[in-house]
């Protein structure tokens, strides 16, 4: 059996690749794993189980409730919030683990399972591997430990996890948002509630869109990974900016009032310069994947502001920021981890915090953004190749460094194999368009080539 988690949980379609009997097995496995800690004389596990709108949620996360509580834990309901506040208020209530269902800006046939440990971590690589060896043993034929009468877990709804989510994003915010005039896309999803909440509490003028999930509609041509309507919206409104989620709201993308895209990277840019400023920008020092726009580098050079870089997905942002101690991290996507505040990237949270500097500068969001110019990126994925030879291929290794040569210092070239699929991206920067657009057809050419 291939490994079930991928890099953010186990995630497929639902009902085909992710099955009741999946679910309610893993949730078993989980709670023998991240529970047993948490179990002992007089006293059960606890966990905080959430979803965003999908409909197939709501099967799955009926499983995932009778597999914690068969297995003698105890469960909180906390219904549809995003993944942030699940990681949040498993860490809040002192719970033993938190189990959010979402497929995040997947399309919405898909569904997933995303397991937290104890404080509302993301699990390591050796905890998943655990929960599946586990579920593997007893699919085969390992019988469960199965507690009986008072020793299976109590499920009860915690509706005043809501209330308790905004409270907390509300609480982290240097200044108020009086003043501003804001559109925001919920993508139909998790945060359709939470974020118009949030923002209208913190002062805010709001106008939403894609803020009516009726279980089949979530990301549906909507949120981060649609911003057509984002950007005519805040136009048509005359809004000061513009903020977009996905479907979990683990993201935020965001458009300035003349509706241009601000990308993971340019908010980045904005906040590191803004925790700076607060003396919250610990070791100077902002960690980003080698998927960010060459312009971040050179901007946080410019600025005297420390730059690390990790591999792509947010696991490993966050992974460096734990070791040494970093106080701020992301992706180009839009997943932003400010690790004072949240454990796990929060789109609410980033928002917010996004639209408090331009509150507090009184600058636009396009002025505050122009902190980093991105560089043109030119991304071609080469299918059907042997991409397990591209560290290794003496051809593409000389052809990248030709590449290279060329560019210089204002432009760079990144090659990966796709974890998921038979093929490997080639990403160019270069300062001119046209130059990128060659070097990286060039580059594709020579993968076809000599991996082919």
């Amino acid at each position: 059996m291939g490994r079930l988690f991928g890099t953010d949980g186990v995630r497929g379609e639902a009902n085909a690749d992710l099955t009741a009997e999946l679910a309610l097995g893993l949730s078993v496995a989980a709670a023998h794993v991240l529970g047993e800690a948490g179990s002992f004389e007089g006293h059960r596990a606890v966990a905080v189980v959430g979803r965003d709108p999908r409909a197939s949620g709501e099967f799955l996360e009926a499983a995932v409730v009778a597999g914690l509580a068969s297995a003698g834990v105890d469960v909180l309901r906390v219904g549809v919030l995003p993944t942030p506040a699940v990681a949040y208020l498993t860490g809040a209530l002192g719970a033993d683990l938190g189990v959010m269902l979402s497929a995040s800006h997947n399309a919405m046939p898909d569904n997933g399972i995303k397991f937290f440990a104890r404080g509302g971590h993301k699990l390591a690589d050796e905890l998943e591997d655990r929960i599946e060896s586990v579920y593997e043993e007893h699919r085969t034929g390992a019988p469960w430990d199965r507690p009986t009468g008072a020793g299976v877990g109590r499920v009860k709804s915690y509706d005043e996890g809501f209330d308790q989510y905004v409270a907390h994003l509300i609480g982290v915010l240097p200044n108020r948002l009086d003043g501003l005039k804001i559109v925001l896309d919920e993508a139909h999803g998790a945060a359709a509630r939470v974020s118009p909440e949030a923002f209208a509490r913190a002062g805010a003028e709001i106008v939403t869109i894609g803020a009516e999930p009726d279980g089949l509609n979530i990301n549906d041509g909507c949120g981060s990974t649609h911003l057509g309507l984002l950007k005519a919206a805040v136009v048509e409104h005359g809004a000061d900016l513009g903020i977009a989620h996905d479907g979990d709201a683990d993201r935020c993308l965001a458009v300035d009032h003349e509706g241009n895209e601000i990308d993971g990277d340019q908010i980045l840019a904005v906040l590191a310069l803004a925790m700076r400023e607060r003396g919250q920008l610990r070791e100077n020092t902002v960690v980003a994947t080698v998927m960010s726009n060459l312009g971040f580098k050179l901007a946080m050079e410019r600025e005297g502001v420390g730059f690390v870089q990790t591999a792509v997905g947010d696991r490993y942002v966050l992974e460096s920021m734990k070791e040494h101690g970093y106080a701020l991290g992301g992706e180009q996507s839009g997943h932003v981890i400010a690790l004072d505040h949240a454990t796990t990237g929060d789109g609410t949270l980033t928002g917010l915090l996004l639209a408090a500097r331009v509150a507090q500068t009184g600058r636009s969001l396009k002025e505050l953004a122009g902190v980093m110019e991105r560089l043109p990126q030119i991304l071609i994925n080469v299918p059907d190749v042997d991409k397990s030879r591209v560290a290794t291929s003496a051809e593409l290794a000389a052809a990248v460094t030709d590449a290279e040569r060329e560019l210089g210092s204002t432009g760079r070239v990144l090659l990966r194999s796709s974890g998921t699929e038979p093929l490997v991206r080639v990403m160019v920067e270069a300062a001119d368009i046209d130059q990128a657009r060659s070097v990286a057809g060039r580059l594709a050419d020579v993968v076809k080539s000599a991996l082919g």
